[in-house]
């Protein structure tokens, strides 16, 4: 199993991107993006034994094994070809016509009649050393009929697929044969893999599908490569993607025709100074007590890291790791404002920010939860102490905390079963008609509320 690697390479290009200064719109003609050449599907898929004798033995790394079928969706993989541009974190030309090849995952409605007409693409985050699709929320997505497509555009992720699958993924290469290797490459790969998904001709890797709107997604790392490129690559070339959703992480300053919506974990807020206010083209939501990688990712990628990887990794952290505040019900809500804001011309709900003391502290109440931010009913009828913050090895600064009340405390604050069902199911009212919280996943939160046992 190869483990993951240190959290460093992702803060190094936190830093990188804090300094890219903004970038005024460029007048001069744009660069084109070039079709890429698709090839595919890609045979094999789980379940069976992974061999490395020919393709057709093997599958799609970190394959979702969410039942696509069962809600009329199919994942297929496909690899991508052609020559890319590379470009620095300044926005500066470097390269020109670099071959390349690499591939996609998309998993989509397998009939038009349950497609959205809406492409989530993300840039698949590395910072782990492989590729993972941080941003898949098979629930949500299925539910409301998006089509969500992954790109492996980075050298780390590329370079582990090659030694995972040797017949796979062999002949995949994002680096000009070794000449670019500070991923100079990656993102006219990203933008050229929404060239492919959008193209409405045969043989697109989408199925037939009528795809209207594509929007670009990325988490963390990714999503502050997704920021370089909006800031200072976008004004340069031709623009494929609607709009830009940045997960936990850097979202650009620059203001640009296409809208930005920034969703941010108590994690990820670490100061009272926010660099870029709301405006009629950029969104920022703060989650109270979410982690910037928090239990339901966790919980999804745990069965897929010990098949795929032998083992699930193991950390020592300084309390006990992962709030159970749900971000991902921001991250579905936030698409579904997103794909109105492009279509519609309807702005997001603004949001309050998280508090903060005089002294840079955050603000908690007498539980230790954080004040202000989007309050899902997690944090304003808890039943544990949910933060965003935590210490220890590796990469357990971004996992958050979730330390249970004990029995007296519950008795306490929720003396009768119905008393404690019915705040909950207020503070998720108050959520949906503010349109931080969808329906759907209210009625999640009533199951998960009644299914606890609590004020019983």
């Amino acid at each position: 199993m190869r483990h993951p690697r240190t959290y460093y390479a992702a803060l190094a290009v936190a830093v990188i991107v804090t300094i890219v200064p903004a970038v005024p719109a460029i007048a001069e003609q744009r660069s084109p993006v070039p079709s890429p050449t698709v090839s595919g599907p890609v045979p094999g898929a789980v379940p069976g034994d992974r061999l490395a004798s020919a393709v057709e033995d093997t599958y799609p790394f970190f394959s979702t094994p969410d039942d696509l079928a069962a809600k009329g969706y199919v994942e297929q993989e496909f690899h991508l070809s052609g020559v890319a541009d590379g470009w620095d974190p300044q926005g500066n030309q470097v390269a020109t016509d670099v071959p390349y090849r690499t591939r996609i995952v998309i998993r989509r409605p397998a009939r038009d009649h349950r497609f959205n007409g809406t492409a989530l693409v993300e840039w698949q985050n590395v910072t782990a050393g492989y590729d993972l699709d941080a941003l898949w929320n098979g629930e949500a997505m299925m539910r409301a009929g998006y089509a969500w497509i992954g790109v492996s555009a980075q050298r780390v992720g590329v370079d582990q697929l090659r030694g995972w699958s040797p017949a796979r993924y062999g002949a995949l290469d994002v680096t000009g044969g070794g000449q670019y290797l500070a991923d100079e490459l990656s993102y006219d790969i990203f933008a050229q893999a929404a060239k492919a998904v959008s193209a409405r001709r045969h043989g697109s890797p989408m199925g037939g599908l009528d795809v209207r709107t594509v929007l670009a997604i990325g988490a963390s790392q990714s999503a502050g490569r997704m920021t370089v490129y909006y800031q200072s690559i976008l004004p340069k070339v031709e623009p494929v993607f609607d709009g830009y959703a940045f997960i936990v992480g850097n979202a650009p300053t620059r203001v640009g025709p296409e809208p930005v919506f920034q969703v941010l974990s108590e994690t990820d807020v670490r100061t009272p100074v926010r660099p870029s206010p709301d405006t009629d083209r950029f969104r920022r939501w703060e989650v109270a007590g979410g982690a910037h990688s928090g239990w339901h990712g966790q919980q999804y990628r745990n069965p897929i890291s010990v098949r795929d990887l032998g083992a699930v990794p193991v950390y020592d952290c300084a309390q006990p790791p992962f709030s159970r505040v749900p971000v991902n019900h921001a991250t579905a809500a936030a698409y579904d404002h997103l794909v109105r804001w492009v279509r519609k011309g309807v702005a997001p709900p603004t949001a309050p920010p998280l508090v903060f003391n005089a002294d840079g502290t955050k603000a908690r109440d007498s539980h230790g939860l954080a004040l202000g931010g989007i309050r899902y009913s997690q944090v304003t009828v808890p039943t544990a102490r949910n933060t965003g913050d935590n210490a220890g090895q590796s990469f357990c600064f971004l996992f958050g905390s979730h330390q249970p009340f004990d029995q007296a405390t519950l008795e306490e604050l929720y003396p009768t079963r119905g008393a404690y069902l019915a705040q909950v199911v207020r503070a998720d009212l108050g959520n949906v008609h503010a349109g931080y919280l969808l329906p759907a996943d209210a009625g999640g939160n009533l199951r998960e509320a009644l299914a606890s046992g609590v004020g019983g």
